[in-house]
């Protein structure tokens, strides 16, 4: 009887209407489908994203006095540029220096080798010979499975090509068609869904006006963060300046991990190209500055509203989503965590009959 009255309260609580319950078989039914069909439907989900974050530049083009088609065709002729731009001039050249760094790191490791064995010299109580060889040696051992890894997943990406080829193709299309149909396929959502859904909109005004900012703004974030990186580096003469731009400006996806990771590979680089020499420490100096003057100035400007969430809980978030999803999780593990936020706020309640029941 006691456990009857629980779950009979529980559904009073929260599933005391028909917009609950059919919000919850929506959301059901879209973790089922990313979970068994995710693969398949990638370009879709991914035009999807991309359609949403440049309707807030269309907004923009309309304020102007545009008309709905031009501003549609200036935005995506603007997204189709970068897009090309990304596919055969940056990734090219980053997997190239990423490629000869690879090819490089025997000559790394020595370098390493010889910077760590003065350790032993000097602190004795601390660290033997014997550890700093055995580490080494794991190190080596690390790095050869890692290369095999990296040949066997080349090897094995072969007959993958052909699937890579219709993802480029198919999302910039997809793209075009969201955009330019936005109207009809809300109105065909929208038909699908409840007369009657204050849930539904409540929670996607708050997902609109939050995740819409972050995400756009963390896009914004990673471009201009990654050129600003490319252009000290290039002045500072660094090999890698590509490869280590893209690593910083990939930096901000993962909040209080990234910077303090993405800081090895910069520095490792810096030592093994100059030794602990003035250019080493300007190298540090340089990006201490520019991590800096994006957390204290480029982060307030950008974003108009913060995710109001606990440090635990973006932790938490980027473990999750980036175990089930890879970068993709991890880039959206915010927005994700703040749609989850907002469905428990703005989820309705209200005591059920069996709730004095269970007081007694």
């Amino acid at each position: 009887m006691r456990v009857r009255n629980f779950f009979r309260s529980f559904l009073d609580r929260y599933f005391h209407d028909e917009e609950s319950v059919i919000f919850t078989l929506i959301l059901i039914s879209a973790l089922l489908v990313l979970w068994t069909i995710g693969t398949y439907i990638a370009p879709l989900i991914v035009a999807l994203i991309i359609a949403y974050l440049l309707q807030g530049m269309v907004n923009s083009l309309l304020r102007l006095g545009l008309s709905y088609l031009l501003a549609v065709v200036l935005v995506y002729t603007l997204f189709i540029s970068g897009f090309m731009a990304l596919l055969l001039l940056v990734l090219p050249q980053a997997w190239g220096q990423l490629a000869r760094l690879i090819n490089e790191l025997p000559r790394l490791i020595s370098e390493g080798q010889a910077l760590l064995m003065v350790l032993p010299e000097n602190y004795p109580e601390l660290m033997s010979e014997q550890q700093v060889q055995d580490f080494i040696r794991s190190l080596r051992g690390e790095l050869a499975l890692f290369g095999q890894y990296i040949l066997s997943y080349s090897i094995s990406s072969l007959p993958n090509i052909f699937s890579w080829i219709i993802f480029v193709i198919l999302v910039p299309v997809l793209v075009f068609f969201m955009m330019k149909d936005k109207k009809t396929l809300v109105d065909w959502v929208a038909g699908l869904l409840p007369r009657h859904r204050p849930l539904m909109r409540k929670i996607w005004l708050e997902m609109d006006e939050q995740v819409a900012n972050y995400v756009r703004g963390k896009s914004l974030e990673i471009l201009i963060l990654a050129g600003v990186s490319y252009i000290a580096f290039t002045i500072l003469g660094m090999n890698y300046t590509l490869l280590l731009a893209v690593l910083m400006g990939l930096s901000v996806i993962v909040p209080f991990i990234g910077v303090a990771v993405v800081v090895i590979p910069v520095m490792a680089v810096a030592y093994v190209q100059w030794g602990f020499g003035s250019e080493f420490f300007t190298v540090l100096a340089v990006y201490t500055v520019i991590q800096l003057l994006d957390a204290n100035l480029l982060v307030p400007i950008i974003f108009s509203e913060t995710v109001n969430l606990h440090p635990v809980a973006i932790i938490a978030a980027v473990l999750v989503f980036g175990g089930l999803w890879g970068l993709a999780g991890v880039f959206f593990a915010i927005p994700l965590a703040t749609l989850i936020k907002a469905i428990l706020n703005a989820w309705p309640s209200h005591p059920g009959p069996g709730d004095q029941t269970l007081l007694k």
